[in-house]
C-alpha cells in the first residue's frame, strides 16, 4: 500500500506491543516470583513445590482451545484489559494475605492457577489482536516487535524477579507483576480503533462446534497442518532435550551454578537478534528458505554440545555460542512461522487456530520432558542429550517435506471469511 504510514506511527499498535511488553515482563517475573514465596516464605518441599509449578502450567493445557473459540467472539482488547487487571488483583491478594500473616499454599496456588488462566486468556488475545489491527503486509514487522518484547521478558523477567526476592523479599517481589499487570491494562486501554466482533449468520455455533471447526480448519490445511506437526515436533523434543540439558550442566560438564545460568541466558539475547531478523530475511530470501535453514540450523548448532567436555572457560563460552544461535534461529523460525500461520486464517478464526497450535505443542512438551528423564536414566547424560538433540530435526523435515518449504518472498492474504 504506497504511502501507508509506518507501522510504529500507529497509535493502536504501539499501545497493542507496550502493553503486551509489560505483560510478558509481569508473567515472566510471577513465575519466578510465587515459587520462590513457596519456597523462602513458606518453606514448601520439592513435592509442594512441584505442585504449585504443575497447577501454573496446567490452563494452557486444559483451556487453550476452548480460550481460543472463546476470543473469536469477543473483543480482543476488553480480553486483554480484563486479563491484566484479574492477574494484579490475585498477585494483590497474595501480598495482602502474607501482610495479614494468613498466606498459605492453598491461597498462593490458587493464586498461581487464577494467573495461568488469565495468562492463556491474553496471549490468545494479544496475538487475535494483531491480525485485526494491521494490515497484512505489516505482519511480519509487527509479530517481529512482540516477540522481540516476549523474547526480552523471557529473560529479563525471570532475573527481576529473581532479584526483587533477594532485595525486598518474595511477597513484596509480587506487588512487580501486579505493576506489570497494570502498566500493561492502562496501555491497551489507549487503543482506540472499533474492533469490530466478527459476525455470524443464524444462531452462533455452541463452543464444542467452534473447537471442532478450529481443529479441522488446521489439519484440512496444508500450511497449517505443517505449522501445527512442525511445532509439535519441536515442543516435544524441546521438553526432552532441555530436561537432560539442565542436568547435564551441572552434573556432565560440572559447571557453577554462575556459569549455567550464563549460558542459559544467552538464549534471551539470541532470541531478540532473531526476532529483528525475521522482519528482513524472509521477505528478501523467501518464507520457504528461511523456515527450513533457520530450523536446521539452531537444532544443527545444539549437537556441538554433548561433545563439551570439562567445565573451563572454553566450554563456558562455547555455551554461550550455541545457546545465542540456537536462540536467534529458534526465534526466527518462531515470528515467520507465526506470520505465515496468520497470513493464511481467516480473521473469524484467528483465535481458535492460535489455540489449537499452542495446545498441540504444549500438550506434547510434559510427555517430552518424561522421556528426557527416562533416557537420561537409561542411557546416561550425554547420549540422552545427544538422542533428543537429534530428535529435533524432525520438525525441520516436517518442513522440508511440505507446502512450507515452498513459500516465496509474499504471503497471500485470506479472505475475510470462515467458520462462525
Amino acid at each position: 500500500m504506497p504511502g501507508a504510514p509506518s507501522l510504529w506511527r500507529d497509535r493502536d499498535f504501539r499501545s497493542l506491543w507496550a502493553g503486551q511488553a509489560a505483560s510478558q515482563f509481569g508473567e515472566r517475573t510471577t513465575q519466578v516470583v510465587l515459587p520462590l514465596i513457596a519456597v523462602l516464605a513458606l518453606e514448601a518441599d520439592a513435592t509442594r513445590l512441584g505442585v504449585l509449578r504443575a497447577v501454573e502450567q496446567a490452563p494452557v493445557l486444559l483451556l487453550s482451545l476452548f480460550v481460543g473459540a472463546w476470543v473469536d467472539r469477543r473483543r480482543s482488547r476488553d480480553v486483554m484489559m480484563a486479563a491484566d487487571l484479574g492477574r494484579a488483583l490475585a498477585l494483590a491478594v497474595v501480598l495482602g494475605s502474607y501482610l495479614l500473616g494468613v498466606l498459605g499454599m492453598p491461597t498462593l496456588v490458587v493464586a498461581a492457577f487464577f494467573v495461568g488462566v488469565l495468562s492463556v486468556f491474553f496471549d490468545v488475545a494479544y496475538q487475535t489482536s494483531l491480525v485485526r489491527l494491521v494490515r497484512p503486509d505489516q505482519l511480519a514487522l509487527g509479530n517481529s516487535a512482540l516477540e522481540g518484547s516476549r523474547s526480552a521478558a523471557q529473560t529479563g523477567g525471570p532475573a527481576l524477579g529473581g532479584a526483587l526476592a533477594a532485595l525486598v523479599s518474595a511477597p513484596f517481589a509480587a506487588a512487580a507483576g501486579a505493576f506489570f499487570f497494570a502498566l500493561s491494562f492502562l496501555s491497551i486501554r489507549r487503543i482506540r480503533r472499533r474492533e469490530p466482533i466478527p459476525g455470524h449468520v443464524g444462531r452462533p455455533a455452541r463452543v464444542r462446534h467452534r473447537i471442532h471447526e478450529g481443529l479441522r480448519l488446521v489439519f484440512g490445511h496444508p500450511v497449517l497442518r505443517a505449522v501445527c506437526l512442525a511445532s509439535a515436533a519441536f515442543q516435544f523434543f524441546f521438553a526432552a532435550m532441555m530436561t537432560v540439558y539442565l542436568l547435564f550442566l551441572p552434573r556432565g560438564l560440572h559447571l557453577s551454578a554462575t556459569a549455567v545460568g550464563l549460558a542459559l541466558a544467552a538464549m534471551g539475547p539470541g532470541a531478540v537478534a532473531g526476532s529483528l531478523l525475521s522482519a528482513r530475511l524472509p521477505k528478501r530470501y523467501g518464507y520457504g528458505v528461511v523456515l527450513v535453514l533457520s530450523a536446521a540450523l539452531g537444532d544443527g548448532v545444539l549437537l556441538c554440545v554433548p561433545a563439551l567436555r570439562g567445565s573451563g572457560p572454553g566450554t563456558v563460552l562455547a555455551l554461550v555460542g550455541v545457546n545465542f544461535l540456537f536462540g536467534a534461529f529458534s526465534q526466527l523460525v518462531n515470528v515467520t512461522m507465526m506470520s505465515v500461520r496468520q497470513a493464511v486464517t481467516p480473521v473469524p478464526v484467528q483465535g481458535r487456530v492460535v489455540a489449537t497450535v499452542n495446545c498441540v505443542g504444549m500438550g506434547l512438551a510434559p510427555l517430552g520432558s518424561l522421556l528426557g528423564g527416562r533416557l537420561a536414566d537409561q542411557w546416561g547424560l550425554r547420549t540422552a542429550l545427544l538422542v533428543a538433540v537429534v530428535g529435533l530435526s524432525l520438525s525441520p523435515l516436517c518442513m522440508a517435506f511440505s507446502p512450507l518449504a515452498r513459500l516465496g518472498k509474499g504471503l497471500v492474504d485470506t479472505a475475510d471469511t470462515a467458520p462462525a
